[in-house]
């Protein structure tokens, strides 16, 4: 799904999911630091815990991938208290999407950057 190599930062802060295009890119922006068209793949989750939705640049336009859970809640990193955003690998990125544990999924911390 996520190509070798390209970074991933998942925003720590649940949002509203009717946010689109322009309120993302500006959250991306804010929480992260980022510009949303660097290439990166930007993760945020319902204030729910149940959906989430990814906003990426693909090289001609910005594209959101929306995902709901129909029973769980996806299980979001955790982080120090003031931090607003966690950089992960494109792996934890994959189980995160699939509803998986990503604490578990992640057998070292190391692979977890706060931002």
């Amino acid at each position: 799904m996520i190509p070798p190599g390209v970074e991933v930062f998942v925003g720590l802060d649940p949002i509203d999911l009717r946010w689109s295009f322009d309120r993302l890119a500006g959250l991306v922006e804010e929480q992260v630091g980022r510009d949303v068209r660097s290439g990166a793949v930007f993760a945020f989750r319902g204030k729910r815990g149940g959906s989430m939705k990814l906003i990426f640049f693909d090289g001609s336009g910005l594209c959101i991938f929306y995902k709901r859970l129909d029973r769980r809640v996806f299980r979001w990193p955790c982080a120090p208290a003031g931090a607003r955003s966690v950089a992960i690998d494109e792996r934890t990125l994959e189980a995160l999407v699939a509803g998986i544990d990503v604490e578990v999924a992640t057998s070292r911390a190391s692979r977890l950057r706060l931002h």
